[in-house]
């Protein structure tokens, strides 16, 4: 009897979260044939079988989160039998009696099981906020424990607000705790939100709930909005955002992007503005190499390899593949890189170490009614750039001492950066190093 286990799907990824199965109790599988599909926050992937035989146990139902090396099937490797192809193998239904998952290397079988649902952001969080999962009630689907969850546990505030009751009446404090409480009572009263003052806390405004209407209409999270979510929530209570905000002349580099788009395009790659503000911001990088980097509990580490995020925007919502060591790569090496992967992530065949590993990011949210904005950081780098619009503006052009108006194609460019570790002195000299590459044309082409 072969075990199937939950394989390492990716640097970053713990655990995959079953979402079909392909076979049934009983089939009889070739080797290397699908078993089922397994859901991670990173991307979806085939688990194939090992060797062939018949499908003697599934271990596990639809929906359930497994950890790596946790057991999903076993196949009898001694069965005789014609497999069945994967195509017309209908998902399996849950076992008839619930099986637990087998417990993963160094726990028992009860660990396992009371361990509650949460995602590895999520357990990153509760482990930095001291509190015990265990003890956390999740609001989440299937149970599962979300980021609010864990933060109203840090706070001890229950998991569903009770009813509003009307406050007995309490004796009135004194001294600065008074105007701590006044402060408090008077934003509760407008349906603000509570600062962390002396006496007060953190998060104590809770969003009133919500009253179905005609005409409403609730959409349920997908896997992957519930993930930006998550990320996006844990991002911000993270790390301390500041942007900074640079206008870019894109004139010179403009006139190269004409000049070689067309051999670019024969050659099979495409030469965008993008590709070029992605070539620059790595030159950047290498020279200012602190925001190459990820911070940990007390330090931080400054990263030798360069692997520049790249967001694409897809029909199931945004993913953000990574160019590998993209300091290596030429302007038409990153051009090519940044087809490939809009085109595999588009299609749906993006894996999951293309999704790893990221170590700074570009964005380009798109070039109609976007001046410039502040991009969230992609969690655990330090910053992320932001392409805004690209507009004919009147500049001033100073040539030979003289200066005259011309009309040149302008764009903003704004880097948001985690504070933690980067002052804005570094910031300022990091942006505007990419801006000065793109102004000047300063490309091999």
């Amino acid at each position: 009897m072969v075990d199937v286990r939950m394989p390492q799907l990716g640097e970053s990824v713990l655990e995959g979260t079953v979402s079909r199965w392909l076979v049934r109790e009983g089939d009889f599988v070739k080797r290397e044939q699908p078993l089922l599909e397994v859901a991670t926050d990173k991307a979806d992937t085939e688990i194939p079988a090992p060797i062939a035989g018949r499908v003697a146990r599934i271990a596990v139902a639809e929906g359930t989160v497994v950890a790596k090396e946790g057991l999903l099937c076993q196949i009898d490797e001694t069965a005789q039998g014609e497999a069945q192809p994967t195509a017309q193998s209908p998902a399996a239904a849950a076992p008839a009696e619930a099986r637990p998952a087998a417990p993963a290397p160094g726990s028992n079988g009860h660990e396992e099981s009371a361990r509650p649902l949460s995602s590895p952001s999520t357990k990153k969080l509760a482990l930095e906020a001291g509190v015990d999962l265990r003890s956390v009630q999740g609001t989440g689907d299937r149970g599962r424990i979300t980021h609010d969850d864990v933060m109203r546990a840090a706070h001890g505030a229950p998991a569903e607000p009770a009813p509003a009751a009307q406050p007995a009446a309490a004796p009135q404090p004194t001294g600065g705790a008074s105007q701590a409480a006044e402060l408090s009572q008077l934003i509760q009263a407008s349906g603000g939100f509570v600062p962390p003052v002396p006496g007060v806390g953190f998060g104590a405004y809770k969003v009133p709930p919500y009253t179905p209407k005609p005409g409403d209409k609730v959409v349920p999270f997908s896997r992957r909005r519930r993930i930006t979510a998550d990320h996006m929530v844990y991002s911000k209570v993270t790390s301390p955002h500041v942007v900074t905000v640079a206008e870019v002349d894109l004139h010179e580099t403009s006139k190269l992007r004409e000049a070689h788009k067309d051999e670019f395009k024969k050659a099979g790659a495409s030469l965008t503005f993008l590709s070029f503000i992605c070539a620059a911001a790595v030159r950047a990088l290498r020279e200012h190499p602190e925001f190459n980097a990820r911070v940990l509990e007390n330090s931080y580490v400054v990263l030798r390899d360069v692997n520049l995020g790249v967001a694409v925007d897809t029909p199931g919502g945004l993913i953000v593949p990574s160019i590998k060591h993209a300091d290596e790569l030429s302007l038409r090496g990153i051009a090519r890189s940044i087809d490939e992967l809009a085109g595999r992530a588009r299609s749906g065949k993006i894996t999951a170490d293309d999704l790893a590993n990221t170590t700074f990011t570009v964005s380009n949210p798109g070039l109609k009614g976007n001046l410039f904005g502040g991009a969230i950081i992609s969690q655990p780098n330090v910053g992320i750039l932001r392409m805004g619009e690209i507009k004919k503006r009147v500049v001033v052009v100073t040539k030979d001492k003289e200066d005259s108006i011309a009309i040149h194609p302008v764009m903003f460019l704004a880097l948001s950066y985690d504070h933690r570790i980067i002052d804005g002195v570094l910031a300022n000299s990091f942006l505007w190093r990419v801006t000065d590459i793109l102004t000047r044309g300063e490309f091999e082409v």
